[in-house]
């Protein structure tokens, strides 16, 4: 859960505490639980099993139980390790994953969920409840594909800044459960999916790499760059058919954007929308929000999205927030009345255990004046030392949600720091 004590970040402008309030708004909006009690309520209650597999999956499952109660009568559920699982529960089944590179935890967790299909009572509806981080949680590889095999994909894609809808792409054709090979084991029951969303368009398709819809389309090319020992290793494989299960979508990047909007409009703050969904090289990204941020007419820039890192051989601290964050801080450096937030909606930024930054003008002079130099951080991707130096980290523990990340500007216009202040 959200945890409310979110430390202040360095400095003292009141731009930093509206972004805060703005970023807590924005996950409320997302919350799992709450979205699912209002999807769950609009069906009709009759027993029920659940399958839930993301980092929100215990919040969306607490959501189904809040509705159907002692009729959600077996569940099975795939988080992450920071989540916070409830106790024992004779009629739930809760496994830890691998994140964010599937690894032994996730093969296992697949081994179990497979067990658990084997064993549901004919005919019994079930419930899959999605959202971000499943496609990593859960594996179960088809026949001639080894964890290594995975690992060497992800190692690949991380060291070149393959965008994670390709590197999902290519996840799913490895995969028992991925491209609608979970909702072909369903076929012969009830089955309805539940997604909150990471990735552009929503598509179901594409949430965790497709395990409740088959990929639509022919297969994704082979990137030419790919190494020759994963290119056998896809061309030896041959993927059964997937199927797609009915789909409602209970959480969005949107729908925390719109949420956003909301709360500062009814503020009394004057707002702009990125007009597009952030995405590309992270560095890219900071530079040209900060540029936007130097021409902005309005009080507030709201973005949202994913970006993308290029790790070198041995990285630093940080995430993508961060390394947006530090490139922005560095944009603006000197400059007065500048303020950005860029963080993670489920509160993790990477591998680190902090959610993202909030920068100012200030931010590069106060990394240095513990020694540390911004661009050089930048270079190493080890923005995450270079944040901590300045005070901008933004930590909230897990918030269980993840619709994406959230990025926000605020710039002092005549009047807007009186209404910051109140």
């Amino acid at each position: 859960m959200l945890r409310p004590e979110t430390p202040e970040p360095g400095g003292t402008d009141p731009g930093r505490a509206l972004l805060l309030d703005l970023y807590h708004t924005a996950i409320r909006a997302v919350d799992g639980r709450a979205a699912m009690a209002r999807a769950a309520a609009e069906r009709a209650i009759v027993d029920t099993a659940v399958i839930a597999v993301g980092k929100a999956a215990l919040p969306m499952l607490a959501g189904v139980k809040d509705v159907l109660g002692a009729h959600c009568v077996r569940a099975f559920v795939v988080t992450t390790a920071a989540a916070e699982v409830p106790p024992p529960d004779p009629y739930t089944h809760v496994c830890i994953g691998d994140h964010p590179v599937p690894g032994p935890r996730s093969l296992a967790a697949g081994d179990a969920l497979n067990t658990f299909l084997d064993a549901l009572p004919p005919g019994l509806p079930v419930w899959v409840l999605v959202s971000g981080g499943a496609s990593s949680l859960l594996e179960r590889l088809l026949p001639g594909v080894t964890l290594g095999d995975v690992r060497a994909l992800n190692e690949w894609a991380l060291a070149r800044d393959v965008p994670i809808a390709t590197l999902n792409a290519l996840r799913r054709r490895l995969s028992a459960y991925k491209d609608g090979r979970l909702a072909a084991r369903l076929a012969d029951r009830p089955a309805l999916a539940f997604v909150v969303s990471d990735v552009p368009g929503d598509d179901p398709a594409v949430v965790g790499s497709g395990v409740v819809a088959a990929w639509p389309g022919d297969p994704l090319s082979l990137p030419a760059a790919l190494p020759d020992a994963l290119r056998r290793c896809f061309e030896r494989v041959v993927p059964p058919r997937g199927a797609t299960l009915p789909t409602v979508l209970v959480g969005s990047l949107a729908q925390a954007l719109d949420a956003i909007d909301a709360h500062a409009r009814a503020l009394g703050y004057t707002v702009e929308r990125w007009p597009t969904r952030v995405e590309g090289p992270a560095v890219e990204a900071g530079q040209a929000i900060a540029r936007r941020l130097e021409r902005l007419t309005v009080d507030l820039l709201v973005a949202g999205g994913e970006t993308t890192v290029q790790l070198p051989p041995a990285p630093g601290v940080g995430g993508r927030c961060q390394q947006l964050a530090l490139a922005a801080a560095l944009a603006v450096a000197g400059q007065d009345g500048v303020v950005l937030l860029a963080a993670g909606t489920d509160g993790i930024d990477g591998a680190s255990a902090d959610a993202g930054a909030v920068i100012d003008g200030g931010t590069v002079a106060r990394a240095a004046a513990d020694g540390i130099d911004a661009q050089a951080s930048l270079d190493a991707a080890d923005a995450g030392s270079c944040l901590a130096a300045s005070g901008d980290l933004v930590h909230t523990g897990p918030t269980a949600t993840n619709v994406g990340d959230i990025i926000l500007g605020w710039r002092v216009r005549a009047g807007a720091r009186e209404r910051s202040a109140a």
